[in-house]
């Protein structure tokens, strides 16, 4: 990662024994699903080296326990980068109706539509609109402004 690790190591190797003991429970909840989730993004060296079959398989688990459309969103970003972005955009276009009100969903839309090539200027406004926070709003108005 640019700039050195953005991880707290030791707070990661905490968190990771205690979900380490949750798991020599083997009785597995929402929790600890999202928690083995979040430790696979926190052992990976980087976003691109993420085990992003290992994301989208806890996803999976996730969502039989506890099925959403945001779990959904968050697992058809695992796709993009396990199947590709045509993939992955098949799965959020089935989001649609449940989170087209929702700024991630806007802007996933518009990550997989540039990704393929696709003109993502629509997606990118409709986020920026929905966002509040100033660093987000920033970013999409950024990735707004560098659309051909």
């Amino acid at each position: 990662m640019a700039g050195g690790r953005r991880w707290d190591i030791s707070l990661v190797k905490s968190a990771l024994s205690r979900l380490a003991r949750a798991a020599a429970l083997d009785q597995p909840g929402p929790y600890q699903l999202e928690a083995a989730i979040a430790a696979q993004h926190s052992l990976a060296p980087s976003y691109q080296a993420t085990d992003w079959a290992a994301v989208r398989r806890l996803y999976d688990a996730l969502m039989i326990m506890k099925p959403s459309p945001v779990a959904r969103l968050s697992r058809a970003v695992a796709t993009s980068h396990v199947d590709g972005p045509e993939a992955a955009l098949a799965e959020v276009d089935g989001l649609e109706k449940d989170l087209s009100g929702y700024r991630l969903w806007h802007a996933t839309r518009a990550d997989l539509l540039s990704r393929l090539g696709r003109d993502p200027t629509a997606n990118l406004r409709r986020a920026l609109a929905l966002a509040t926070n100033p660093a987000e709003r920033e970013l999409l108005a950024r990735r707004l402004a560098s659309v051909p």
